[in-house]
C-alpha cells in the first residue's frame, strides 16, 4: 500500500480520551511494541506470531478488548490480530493480556484497512466487527464500516467458508450491513430463523459496551455471514 493511499485515509472519532493511569502508561511504552501487529510481515502470519497457530482471527475495533481476550483465552492455539485506534481502549487490553498472560493476540493501534490491505488472500478464519461507530446522521452513512470497497477486503482476506459476525445495537446499522452484503453477494447470511439474529453465536463472551446497551433498553443483532466460493451479487 502506497503512502498516498494511506494519506487519502481517515479516522473518525477520538484517538485518546483520559489520561492513562501509570501502569497503562507504562503498559503502552513496553508492552505494545512487543504485541504490535507488523504489517510489513503481515504475508507471513507465522512472522507475525513468532510461531505457527492453527486458525487467525481478526476483531476490528475491540473497544476495550473484553471480547477479543476472552476469545484468546479460550483458543489458545488460534493466533488473534486485534485493530483498535483508541488508546484508552488499547490500554484496557494490555492489562488484561498482562495480568492473564495471553500470548496469542498481536495489536494493531490503527486503521484496520492497513491490515487488511497488507494480509495475504485467505489468510484469515473469522473476521469480527462488533458495535462499530453508527454514525447515525445521513451525511455521516459513508463513514460507516461496511461498504463494498471493506466488504472486497474482507471477502479477500477471508477463507473460502470463513466465518464473517457482525454485532450492532442499531437496527439501522443491521439493516445497512444486510443491503451492503446482499448487494456484494460475497457472504451467505447462515440465519435459519427469523429471530437468529437475536442470538448470539456459540460461546459469546459478550463485551462492555454490549452489557451497557442492554441496560439502556437496546436490542443487540448479531448477523453471522460465511464467505463464499464466489460473488453471488443480489443473494443474501
Amino acid at each position: 500500500m502506497t503512502e498516498d493511499i494511506k494519506n487519502r485515509r481517515f479516522i473518525y472519532g477520538r484517538r485518546q480520551g483520559h489520561r492513562l493511569h501509570p501502569r497503562q502508561a507504562r503498559l503502552v511504552d513496553e508492552l505494545l511494541p512487543t504485541l504490535r501487529f507488523d504489517i510489513d510481515k503481515a504475508a507471513s502470519l507465522a512472522d507475525c506470531f513468532g510461531t505457527t497457530h492453527q486458525r487467525h482471527v481478526l476483531e476490528i475495533g475491540f473497544g476495550g478488548g473484553e471480547h477479543l481476550a476472552a476469545r484468546a483465552q479460550a483458543n489458545r492455539q488460534t493466533g488473534y490480530i486485534g485493530c483498535e485506534p483508541f488508546l484508552n481502549g488499547v490500554a484496557k487490553l494490555l492489562l488484561t493480556i498482562d495480568e492473564e498472560k495471553i500470548d496469542n493476540i498481536r495489536i494493531y493501534n490503527d486503521d484496520a484497512r492497513n491490515v487488511l490491505d497488507a494480509l495475504g488472500a485467505a489468510a484469515l478464519d473469522e473476521i469480527y466487527l462488533l458495535y462499530p461507530d453508527p454514525w447515525p446522521k445521513l451525511r455521516h452513512n459513508k463513514r460507516r464500516f461496511i461498504s463494498q470497497e471493506n466488504l472486497d477486503a474482507l471477502f479477500r482476506v477471508l477463507k473460502p467458508g470463513g466465518k464473517l459476525v457482525v454485532a450492532s445495537d442499531i437496527a439501522d446499522y443491521l439493516s445497512w450491513t444486510l443491503t451492503h452484503v446482499r448487494r456484494h453477494g460475497g457472504f451467505a447470511w447462515t440465519a435459519a430463523r427469523a429471530d437468529d439474529w437475536l442470538t448470539p453465536p456459540e460461546g459469546w463472551p459478550g463485551t462492555r459496551y454490549e452489557a451497557k446497551a442492554i441496560a439502556a433498553g437496546r436490542q443487540p443483532g448479531y448477523l453471522d455471514f460465511t464467505r463464499r466460493e464466489t460473488l453471488s451479487q443480489g443473494a443474501l
